[in-house]
């Protein structure tokens, strides 16, 4: 092989191991796709803190491969249909998952018992290989825990609302977790 040829063959060998890099799996992202839905996410929340008629540090906002997904407990069924709304007209999005949850007006001291809930419920996660906590969104109203998100199996959502149904003081779980199969 001569110079040129072993240098062009060099060169697409390193092409083709470089964009093997950027394929996803079913279940994970590119590093392109990962920013893409970093970007939707802060566009969404943007969108949603630039509207009156939602509380945008009430709803968490995940995204995976362009689907979003609006997690929390927000003040109104009002509040929920225009969150899902703004949501939608968002540029890139391609569907929106509501488990926005509407939540009665609650005591100080019901706030700091559901805050203890949240942590308690997220040491759970955290300190349980079955889950990865990172992957999954907690929000408690009167006892009752919302997870949402993206996880990557049927097994990872069902160990998550074992654990959080197991901590004290919860009194239901909504395990609103998606399993990623695209």
């Amino acid at each position: 092989m001569n110079r040129q040829t072993y240098r062009t063959v060099l060169i697409l060998a390193s092409a083709a191991f470089g964009l093997a890099g950027c394929v996803g799996t079913t279940s994970t992202r590119t590093a392109g796709e990962t920013i893409d839905d970093s970007t939707l996410t802060a566009r969404v929340k943007t969108a949603l803190i630039g509207d009156e008629r939602t509380k945008a540090r009430q709803i968490d906002v995940d995204t995976y491969r362009g689907d979003v997904q609006l997690n929390g407990f927000v003040d109104s069924a009002a509040a929920k249909t225009a969150a899902a709304s703004v949501a939608q007209n968002v540029d890139g999005v391609n569907k929106v998952t509501n488990n926005l949850q509407v939540g009665a007006d609650r005591t100080s001291g019901e706030v700091v018992d559901d805050a203890t809930i949240n942590s308690k419920v997220r040491a759970a996660l955290i300190g349980d290989e079955r889950t990865k906590s990172h992957q999954i969104e907690v929000d408690t109203n009167a006892g009752v825990v919302n997870l949402g998100g993206f996880v990557d199996t049927a097994a990872n959502k069902t160990a998550a609302a074992q654990l959080a149904g197991d901590v004290s003081g919860v009194t239901r779980v909504n395990n609103r977790l998606q399993v990623r199969t695209n």
